[in-house]
């Protein structure tokens, strides 16, 4: 039950056209690790310094995006910054065996964590046989 990412353009998911002195939001598609257990697909993504608030997952048209914005934690602005964070955009295509009303996620300490199960149909099961 192998999963694909589904090609994005720039245009897809970038903002609407901006004056010419804005610079453009930029996304990055975040590293993840792809797990096939027995009940499903776990998905492990990497999300540095988005916060739950900030994250937006969601399945349409049977396909998984993901969707966060990072910050920085101070508080206050700084004075002197050397690198600037960057939004995160990603989306999968999922495949029929996925129970999409049961998808669950969790964020801790950057790393999203979303569970994947299969439908009751898709899941192997093992047959009893009796001897007569």
């Amino acid at each position: 039950m192998a999963e694909k990412t589904v090609a994005t353009s720039r245009e897809r998911h970038s903002t609407p056209r901006r004056e010419g002195t804005r610079a453009q939001e930029r996304y990055l598609s975040p590293p993840v690790d792809i797990y096939e257990t027995p009940e499903g697909l776990v998905l492990l993504a990497d999300l540095p310094g988005v916060a739950k608030e900030d994250l937006d997952v969601r399945v349409d048209n049977n396909v998984l995006t993901l969707q966060a914005k990072a910050k920085h934690i101070a508080p206050s602005e700084a004075i002197y910054r050397e690198y600037e964070l960057t939004n995160f955009f990603r989306q999968f295509e999922l495949s029929e065996e996925v129970d999409q009303g049961k998808i669950s996620a969790q964020l801790k300490h950057g790393v999203l964590t979303l569970h994947l199960p299969r439908v009751e149909k898709a899941k192997p099961r093992k047959i009893d046989v009796q001897v007569s």
